[in-house]
């Protein structure tokens, strides 16, 4: 594919950003360098693709979320949108994270439970936003487990895993491993 500057521009922040600046859990790239998963609609349509990939950056390395809280929200909304991909490759990084094999299968089947309340809420909170998008504050667990700021990371995170899991619906788009 011939890319205008502009989508080089993404392409290149993708490819050469934080992603791929650390330990590398799934390829960002197909054998024919093609960007996977919704990296490659990014940049079609660099205008809205920036933006989002600048939004999903923030969102795994700049919050106050642990690593661990973070991958249990996003193996949370993958389950919820039966997102393949976002499975298939944060199951890969929850893992090295260490996620154990019965936490991750349980996130994948929606048993998840955890004696931590902080994560108990933050899988809980990320299932009510990916499933009924519109939370009021009776729906946020008790004071004291999650802040404000948490709340407002969590409400993101799920609205953009659960339009990165629309986006790779809309255009058929799986994990790598499933599709063979």
């Amino acid at each position: 594919m011939t890319m205008t500057p502009r989508q080089r521009a993404v392409y290149e922040a993708i490819v050469h950003g934080q992603r791929a600046s650390g330990p590398q859990h799934f390829p960002l790239l197909d054998s024919q360098g093609r960007l996977q998963g919704p990296f490659g609609l990014m940049v079609e349509v660099p205008e809205v693709g920036d933006p989002l990939q600048e939004l999903g950056a923030a969102l795994r390395y700049h919050t106050a979320l642990t690593a661990r809280e973070r991958e249990i929200a996003i193996l949370t909304v993958s389950r919820c949108t039966a997102s393949n991909f976002e499975r298939y490759a944060h199951e890969a990084v929850g893992r090295a994270i260490g996620l154990t094999d019965p936490e991750l299968t349980a996130l994948r089947e929606g048993t998840f439970t955890t004696p931590d309340p902080r994560e108990q809420a933050i899988a809980t909170l990320s299932e009510h936003l990916t499933l009924r998008p519109v939370a009021t504050p009776g729906d946020l667990p008790p004071a004291g487990i999650l802040d404000r700021a948490s709340v407002i990371e969590i409400t993101t995170l799920a609205g953009y895993y659960r339009t990165l899991a629309q986006l790779m619906g809309v255009f058929d788009i799986g994990a790598p491993e499933l599709a063979e």
